[in-house]
């Protein structure tokens, strides 16, 4: 079985910065677009950024020059440097990967999710 396993989150200050992580675990042949998305409470679930398996990224706009997403492919890894953090920023955020595996085959998997609070 494939999973992933975020770590990172936590309360920072405005301004302030964090890391996050999502290592990718499991009978795993290779992983694709590996990306970050975020859920605020009472709003739908965002893509804030994704890179491919040749380091080629994406950003949501309310992100770019503040947050660089990049990846760790020998160790099956992602990760999110957060600079410059909102107030807006704090949700829960996810890690997805597109991963092809010997059973099931290719398939999009999620992390369980960590909570970031950005608040004085």
């Amino acid at each position: 079985q494939v999973q992933l396993v975020e770590s990172g989150g936590g309360l920072v200050q405005p301004g302030g910065s964090l890391r996050l992580s999502c290592a990718a675990s499991g009978s795993i042949l290779s992983i694709n677009d590996m990306g970050w998305y975020r859920q605020a409470p009472g709003k739908q679930r965002e893509l804030v950024a994704v890179i491919t398996s040749g380091g080629s990224t994406n950003y949501a706009d309310s992100v770019k020059g503040r947050f660089t997403i990049s990846r760790e492919n020998a160790k099956n890894t992602v990760y999110l440097q957060m600079n410059s953090l909102k107030p807006e920023d704090a949700a829960v955020y996810y890690c997805k990967a597109n991963i092809r595996s010997w059973y099931p085959g290719t398939l999009d998997y999620w992390g369980q999710g960590t909570q970031v609070t950005v608040s004085s």
